[in-house]
């Protein structure tokens, strides 16, 4: 069997596969949208992206997703303490729910927020009594961000609470230092790479968010529509070229974070 897997041209095929997929499915498609956005020249491309409606789509989307990544940040590490540091009944069905958003159509779980928050909810009704309304509004948006984008901190952070040594822990405890001290000193310094990778990812994947948010955001520009659904009218309009200029700054802008993601990785393993 190894001989096999080491023949030249066994490899040579299994490579040229893998590459192949990967541009057919990433690379082509993202060239595509690239090229549509500028297909009408660079004047074209500067005015779609200073259109002040798609314009202040785009900043409430940025606004918004860094709520979001910031909440999931904070709860997310705790809830990854929980599970890690301590042993309860329902612990392994508590940890296997964290990933339901990734197996949830995102459009299932907008469909959850109306349910549950909507003008007809208890909690939708309570809401209006105080005067202020969730759905349609950008608390609902947050919330649904928030709900796709649940694991992401969690899981990154859940391996690295698992690898610090006790020993550490210990002999920050002998030295007399306060647990909160030593959390500070010695576990948030561990953890801190886990936060902020899935953190990151938790904004890149909140800017591109469609399917929960398009049913519980409204269209009121610079109040509750995000970038997705703009780009989403602006399709239905027959305008794909200020869709796809929409698009080359929400893409461009995931390019930069998964940049950072793997230069926080990489200093992360040298330490």
């Amino acid at each position: 069997m190894n001989t096999v897997l080491r023949h030249k041209g066994w490899t040579w095929g299994f490579r040229s596969t893998v590459l192949l997929y990967f541009i057919v499915l990433i690379v082509l498609p993202i060239i595509g949208v690239y090229a549509n956005s500028f297909s009408e020249g660079w004047n074209n491309f500067a005015e779609s992206i200073m259109d002040p409606i798609a314009w202040k789509a785009v900043l409430l989307t940025v606004r918004l997703a860094v709520v979001a990544a910031l909440i999931n940040v904070i709860l997310g590490t705790m809830i990854a303490w929980v599970l890690t540091r301590y042993r309860f009944v329902g612990r392994s069905f508590l940890n296997s729910l964290v990933d339901l958003p990734f197996a949830l159509p995102t459009a299932v779980g907008g469909l959850m927020i109306m349910l549950l928050l909507g003008p007809v909810s208890a909690v939708g009704k309570l809401a209006e009594s105080l005067g202020f309304e969730i759905v349609f509004h950008q608390p609902a948006i947050v919330i649904a961000m928030t709900f796709v984008t649940f694991p992401f901190v969690i899981r990154a952070v859940q391996p690295l609470l698992e690898e610090i040594d006790p020993s550490e822990e210990e002999a920050s405890y002998t030295m007399g230092a306060s647990k909160a001290r030593t959390f500070m000193q010695v576990i948030l310094p561990s953890m801190a790479p886990g936060m902020i990778s899935g953190g990151m990812l938790a904004f890149s994947r909140a800017l591109a968010e469609f399917g929960a948010v398009v049913l519980v955001a409204g269209n009121i520009p610079g109040r509750t529509l995000t970038a997705s659904v703009f780009i989403y009218g602006e399709i239905e309009s027959d305008n794909p070229t200020g869709a796809a200029a929409v698009s080359v700054l929400l893409l461009t802008l995931s390019f930069l974070i998964l940049w950072l993601i793997n230069l926080v990785q990489m200093r992360g393993r040298r330490r």
